[in-house]
Formats: C-alpha cells, structure tokens, sequence
C-alpha cells in the first residue's frame, strides 16, 4: 500500500538526520539542517497527506477517555500523521538544543545523551540539556 511505503520513508528517513546531528554536528550540510526547520517542513507534507486520507473522527474533547477512545479506533494512515508529528517536532527540538548548545559552547560530547533522549522520549531529552546546561553554568549564559 502506498501509505506504509510513504509512513516508512519518513520513519527511516529520520534516523540520517538524526545521525547528521549526533556525528557530524559541525559539518556544513548539519549546519544548514538546523539553521532552519527544513526537515519538519518535508515530514509536515506526509503529515497533510496521512491527514487528509484518513477516515478517522477527531474528537473536540480533549479529556483523557474522548482521547483514549479516539486512539483506540484510529485507522493506519491517522495513527501515522499522529507518529509524524511526532517525529517533526522532536527533530526540531533537537535542532534547537544543538544549534543552542553550539551557540553555548557546550562540548559536543555531552550533547549525545540530551539528543538520543530528545529521539526516543521526547520531553526527557529537553529536561536532560536542561540539566547540563546547569551543571555548565550555561543555562542563563545570553553572552554570545
């Protein structure tokens, strides 16, 4: 079906702009990833599609039973632009918190943990460059 081949461009897809940020965050072409949201931009289109092919309710309640039961019926192509969001937003937040460590000059070795973080859990990958930010004394450093 042209929808899980689509969903898994974009779910591998990431993982090289992933490890553009992990490995080779100096590197010209990373640079220009992060100068911009370029790459939530693309995943953003699958996003439109798997939005707008799906046969799925979206619910105007936003209580925790109107949502569970939401997921619980949701069809492939809402689970994927759901995943989608997902995965544009967390590659932007990594973005951020390399271009901002960069501006910080924060060794790029303790960035590995707060990015792998930001990639599998999101949040905890905010809270763990938080964290280093104020072991570094860095967090409030607006100097550069």
């Amino acid at each position: 079906m042209l929808y899980e081949t689509i969903f898994n461009l974009f779910n591998s897809g990431i993982l090289l702009f992933w490890l553009l940020l992990l490995v080779f965050p100096k590197k010209g072409f990373t640079q220009r990833v992060i100068a911009f949201p370029w790459i939530p931009l693309v995943i953003a289109m699958g996003y439109i599609y798997f939005l707008s092919t799906t046969k799925g309710n979206f619910s105007t309640d936003f209580s925790l039973k109107s949502l569970t039961k939401m997921f619980q019926h949701a069809e492939p192509r809402g689970v994927a632009a759901g995943w989608l969001h997902y995965l544009a937003f967390d590659f932007w937040v990594g973005c951020w918190m390399l271009k901002n460590s960069q501006e910080k000059e924060v060794k790029h070795l303790w960035m590995i943990l707060p990015l792998l973080s930001t990639f599998m859990l999101g949040p905890i990958g905010i809270l763990v460059y938080t964290l280093i930010l104020l072991t570094q004394k860095k967090l409030f450093d607006i100097s550069r």
